[in-house]
């Protein structure tokens, strides 16, 4: 999973659908985008865990972290080639907020790989506590500092997943 941080409001274009169509219908966009994305890689659902101790839900705040936000490709990501979410900078700021509130040890305790493979947690079972701390920890500090950098500007942030990742 990428992230990218985008204004609310791109080129004169304001609707997310077609930002995001824009962005990442560029088989290039990596290079083209003016604010480095971030790249959790397949950490993503792992983090979704430790920050909400569920595999897919959780409340806001914390679940727009990870899963939160719209779909913006239920029906598009055959022809984008992933699937978009899109966040707005309103619900941006408050998940900023939560994450910077929440140092990763208030989340590294929910790390147990076996709880999280009967979870269905991706990746689970290939993790121990160096994984935790060479891995999930990087991340989630990355993803902490991404989300108060997007909430500073008043920007939305789009969660791009691609197929198998």
């Amino acid at each position: 999973m990428s992230y990218l941080r985008v204004p609310p409001v791109l080129e004169g274009e304001a609707d997310p659908a077609r930002i995001a169509r824009r962005v990442f219908g560029d088989p290039d966009w990596r290079r083209r985008v003016p604010v480095a994305p971030l790249d959790v890689g397949g950490a993503w659902q792992a983090l979704h865990y430790l920050v909400t101790g569920d595999p897919w839900e959780g409340r806001q705040p914390e679940a727009d972290a990870v899963c939160g936000g719209r779909l913006l490709t239920e029906d598009g990501a055959d022809e984008l080639g992933m699937d978009v979410i899109y966040l707005a900078p309103d619900r941006v700021k408050p998940a900023a907020d939560h994450l910077a509130a929440t140092p990763f040890g208030g989340v590294a305790g929910r790390f147990a790989p076996a709880v999280m493979v009967q979870a269905g947690v991706q990746d689970a079972g290939r993790m121990d506590a160096a994984a935790r701390d060479r891995v999930l920890k990087p991340a989630y500090e990355a993803l902490v500092a991404y989300f108060r950098a997007a909430a500073d500007e008043g920007q939305a942030l789009y969660k791009v997943m691609f197929p198998n990742g």
